[in-house]
């Protein structure tokens, strides 16, 4: 799989990994990465549901299950110790991720549900909300005043450049509440990086990899935008 790096942020000395978007694959990328570098994970993986947007959209890795474990032991591998992970998921193939968290010693600590004022979604239910789980890497410390709620508003993105996009916004309150000024965050899935451009609005460095070219290529773009914005 052919990696592409863009230098989209201030690199930091080693040991930090240098903060950048990258094109590929997150198990090969992750696998040069050092151990336990990394002080919090956010993302939003495929949820194995084949999605299709309405526009007809897709989203790579979403029609198997091979990769969670593969991509999940190098997120544990190079988060630091006495870390967390917050990563959404879809409910009804939880079990697919849970066991492997539970596998690599990732122990659920808390759970999100983001309400969206829309409904994304209508079945046998409106979907009016979607999840994520808070993870722990060993034994993180967590002052009980800088916690979340548990339930949160998501403001709708307007999925423009990718079919799942994660409102900044909501994903600013994770990395604030468990990151520290200066920490580097990862994102695996990045998607169209509003990871990235959360960490980087808080003051954090970011390393967001993505393996879709198309969606690569409009993150780049948001990124380089943000810079000349300031």
């Amino acid at each position: 799989m052919m990696t592409q790096a863009t230098n989209t942020f201030q690199s930091r000395p080693y040991p930090k990994p240098q903060s950048r978007l990258i094109l590929g694959d997150c198990i090969t990328i992750l696998k040069t990465l050092p151990s336990q570098s990394i002080d919090l994970v956010v993302t939003d993986p495929p949820y194995l549901v084949n999605y299709t947007a309405r526009d007809g959209r897709k989203i790579m890795g979403d029609t198997c299950k091979k990769w969670v474990y593969p991509a999940f032991q190098e997120i544990a591998r190079v988060l630091k110790n006495n870390a967390f992970i917050v990563s959404f998921y879809g409910w009804h193939k939880i079990q697919h991720f849970m066991q492997v968290w539970m596998t690599l010693g990732l122990s659920p600590v808390g759970h999100f549900a983001c309400v969206k004022k829309y409904a994304s979604k209508r079945g046998f239910t409106a979907s009016h909300h979607e999840n994520a789980y808070l993870l722990a890497k060993g034994h993180p410390r967590l002052s009980s005043a800088k916690a979340p709620r548990s339930v949160l508003e998501m403001p709708y993105s307007g999925n423009k450049l990718h079919p799942t996009q994660k409102p900044v916004e909501l994903l600013s309150t994770f990395i604030k509440a468990y990151s520290r000024p200066g920490d580097t965050i990862l994102d695996p899935f990045a998607g169209s990086a509003s990871t990235a451009i959360a960490a980087k609005s808080a003051g954090r460095e970011c390393i967001a990899i993505e393996k879709d070219p198309q969606y690569f290529a409009l993150a780049k773009q948001r990124l380089q935008s943000l810079l000349l914005q300031g």
